[in-house]
């Protein structure tokens, strides 16, 4: 079982970038929320927020950028199949559909660009002797906490990208679901997976003795 918390966007501070872009007839303009570089997310020494969150290594958008990058080029080769073949797919207004499909793709080309760096300044995650503490989103934010004594099985998973950068994830199995802390240095993601097993093995003996 864990527990999940949504928090509205317009809750916290960001700042809006504008984008406009001229197609023909059309003038498309878009607003880009991202969260501001305040001292929410400023570290201390120990690589700790001010509130006690640990926050992902900057490595981290680079593994983000990189899974982007090939969702990109798929979608970039499906829309321009669709634009090319426009007069065999919609017999009438090809004009209209080939600019709104352009449309489609550059917002969801804003999108790519923009949310590692989104996902990677609101991404903070906390654990303590009770519970695992997890802070992220793009759009909303989702707090999700995980407690301890209720965690099944914990285990350390490597993609192929994250792998190019030395990250890794940790997921957390509870009979509600599972939870997962991402883009982790791997040495990071070992030590969490050996902590929370040695916690949740110390709880069953505790359980035991009782």
């Amino acid at each position: 079982m864990f527990i999940k918390i949504t928090e509205k966007e317009s809750e916290l501070p960001y700042i809006s970038v504008r984008i406009s872009v001229r197609i023909p007839n059309i003038r498309l303009y878009m607003l880009v929320h991202q969260g501001d570089m305040n001292d929410e997310f400023a570290v201390d020494e120990s690589g700790m927020t001010s509130d006690g969150y640990h926050i992902l290594d900057p490595v981290s958008k680079r593994s983000m950028y990189l899974k982007n990058l090939i969702v990109f080029a798929i979608l970039a080769l499906f829309f321009g199949l669709g634009i090319h073949y426009a007069d065999i797919i919609w017999e009438t207004d090809t004009d209209l559909y080939r600019m709104g499909l352009l449309a489609v793709f550059i917002l969801i080309a804003v999108y790519l660009i923009v949310s590692p760096i989104v996902f990677y300044r609101r991404y903070r995650y906390r654990l303590d002797d009770d519970k695992v503490d997890i802070r992220r989103g793009i759009i909303t934010i989702t707090h999700t906490m995980v407690p301890i004594e209720r965690i099944h099985q914990v285990e350390v998973s490597k993609g192929p990208i994250n792998r190019m950068f030395g990250l890794a994830n940790v997921n957390i199995t509870t009979a509600g679901g599972t939870a997962t802390l991402e883009y982790l240095n791997e040495p990071v993601a070992e030590s969490i997976a050996s902590k929370l097993n040695e916690c949740v093995v110390r709880l069953l003996k505790d359980r035991d003795q009782n």
